[in-house]
Order: C-alpha cells, then structure tokens, then sequence
C-alpha cells in the first residue's frame, strides 16, 4: 500500500462549489460541459483538460497551479499503484536513480523527501518525462551506450541532465566545421601551458561547441559524451581524468565524434558507440595529440624525448603517458612520473 491516495482535482472543486453554494448542474452550464462529465470531474473519472482548468481557473480564481499539481499527483500515483505493488517495492527501484546523492550534490531539490509520490514527480520533471516507462524507451532509443546495467543508465542520464542544466544560460556562436582546423590548433597552444579548465572550455564556446566538465554520480563509469543541440556540438565529460594528458585524450575523442559523428549526434547522446567508430575517435585522439611521423620518431629515440617534444611543441607528458601505456616505459619511471603533470 502506498502512504495515501491522491484524490486529484475533483474533490478540492467539489468543496469549493459547496462552499459559495454553487450547483453542480449551473457550473457545469458556466464550463459548457454537461453534468454527466461534471460529475466525471467531480469524482474523478476524467481528467480535466487543460482548456477547462484555464476555465475553471477563470470562472473561480482558482490558480491553475494548483488545478494542475492536483491532477498531476492523481495521475503519477495512479500510474504508480498500476505498476508497483507498493511503496517497499518502489523505493527499492528508486535506489537505481540516486536519490541521495541527487540530494546531497544539490543536482535536484526535493519538495517532500517523505512522499514517495512527490519524489517521482520531482524526478520526472528534472528528467523531462512522463513516467519511468517513457524513460526506459527514450533512453534505448536515444542513447548509444553499450552497458546493460540499468541503474548505470539510469545515473548516466541523471549526470546528462544535470549537465544540460548547467549550459541553459550560456549563450554561444553557431558552430562552423570549416573552423574546426582552428581550434584544433588553438587547443594545442593552451595544452602547453598550465591545465586550466575555464580556458579549455572558453575556448570550445568560442568555436560553438558546448563543453560541461562535471563529476558524474558514484559507480558511473563513464569517461563523457558527445551529442548536437540546436545545431551546435555539446561534449560532457566526467572528472576521472587525474591528469592532462588522460584529460585531453578524452577531449579529443569527443572532438573526433564531432568532425565524424555530426549528424548522427544530432538525434543521439553518443557515449559508446559500435566498435569501428569508437576506434576512429581513439585514433583522431592519438593523432592529435602525438603527429604519426613524430611518435614514430619517438619511439626511436626514446632518450631524447624532452628534445624532440620541445621542438614539435608537444606537451612532454603526452609522450611520456602514451610511452607507458604501450609499453615502452614503465609507470614506475622516473620518466613517466616526473613528466605527468597531474590536475
């Protein structure tokens, strides 16, 4: 069983109609509905349109608010009743979305922690849904993630809105993909100087392109995302990244989405796509970051990295991480660990 029903509309209107003394049949005449569908309304068997709550809300003073919550909480908890056996079993499901962390990161307010059928409402709102059903379908339809846990899915696209909470008020250029050339150098130059997140994120705005760098929800593991709004790129990322180089690398994947993935990103949220396009964007990452020919030249002559970055204006630890990824130095080197320039 649930705390208590949500009776809706009706009843709040049939003790207004009792108190100033109005009948059924002469409301009904002022609506320009029949007292057949009154009566509907009255006990709720039908839903209030939102023509007759403007009329309700005319006819009465009655804030439209308020007509609107009543039948919003009738339906949610309706809905609820129809698909939870009771409340036990729903905060059990709840515990897939986070509710505390939502709370203490401050990512979602809600109004009455103690009704479970408020938090549902609160929820459904921050993720723009209907209802849990419409979230498990938009999610398949829109996301291209490959993990099969739910509760994963779930906290990924809590972090998604909440990131798309936090560009609503940031105003940006369109976006021209004849430019991406010139951020790409642009990028290059500030990847020499000291990691500063603002800069890195200005300058994506400045080319159109919506960048968010935000920690996701605990047990995510995802590293960012890459999708189009209103024609202009918006790239996600999580704050995994304990380094520049990692941080960049991640940045270049997403930047290589972009110039390949434009137009699917535009009616998908590109986390983890097919095998193929995956490698493509790690290898446009790879490439931008370390030319071929020059990490060719690298792992020839290992012992003059610092000389060979320098003259090529490459960032040392971008060599350094990726000589110890493939092996050709330890992680353990005085090589590796006094150019990793940690963030």
């Amino acid at each position: 069983m649930f705390e208590r029903n949500y009776y809706g509309f009706g009843p709040i209107l049939k003790d207004y109609l009792d108190y100033h003394r109005i009948s059924q049949s002469d409301f009904a005449k002022r609506l320009g509905i029949t007292q057949k569908h009154m009566n509907e309304i009255l006990n709720n068997k039908a839903e209030i349109s939102v023509e007759l709550m403007l009329a309700i809300n005319l006819i009465t003073d009655i804030d439209v608010e308020l007509i609107w919550q009543a039948e919003e909480e009738k339906r949610i908890y309706l809905y609820l009743k129809e698909n939870f056996k009771d409340e036990k079993e729903l905060k059990e499901y709840l515990k897939s979305f986070s509710i505390k962390e939502l709370k203490d990161r401050e990512w979602l307010k809600f109004k009455d922690e103690k009704s479970v059928v408020q938090v549902c409402m609160d929820l459904f709102k921050f993720l723009s849904i209907k209802n849990f059903d419409t979230f498990n379908d938009y999610s398949e339809q829109t996301i291209l993630y490959k993990k099969n846990s739910q509760a994963d899915m779930n906290k990924v696209m809590l972090w998604i809105k909440h990131c798309d909470s936090l560009i609503q008020n940031i105003d940006i250029c369109k976006y021209d993909k004849n430019k991406f050339v010139d951020l790409i150098h642009d990028l290059k130059i500030l990847s020499l100087e000291k990691f500063d997140e603002d800069k890195i994120v200005k300058c994506l705005n400045k080319y159109g392109i919506y960048l968010v760098i935000e920690d996701a929800l605990k047990g995510t593991k995802i590293r960012g995302c890459m999708m189009v709004k209103a024609d202009n790129p918006v790239i996600y990322l999580t704050k995994l990244y304990k380094d520049k180089a990692s941080f960049y690398f991640a940045l270049y994947h997403e930047l290589g989405h972009v110039k390949s993935d434009y137009n699917k990103a535009k009616s998908k949220v590109i986390i983890d796509e097919d095998e193929f396009l995956e490698k493509r964007a790690d290898q446009f990452a790879i490439n931008t970051m370390i030319h071929p020919s020059i990490w060719n030249e690298i792992t020839k002559d290992k012992d003059n990295v610092l000389r060979i970055c320098e003259e090529n204006n490459i960032p040392v630890c971008f060599a350094t991480s990726r000589l110890a990824k493939e092996g050709y130095i330890d992680y353990t080197s005085k090589l590796y660990n006094n150019y990793r320039e940690r963030i």
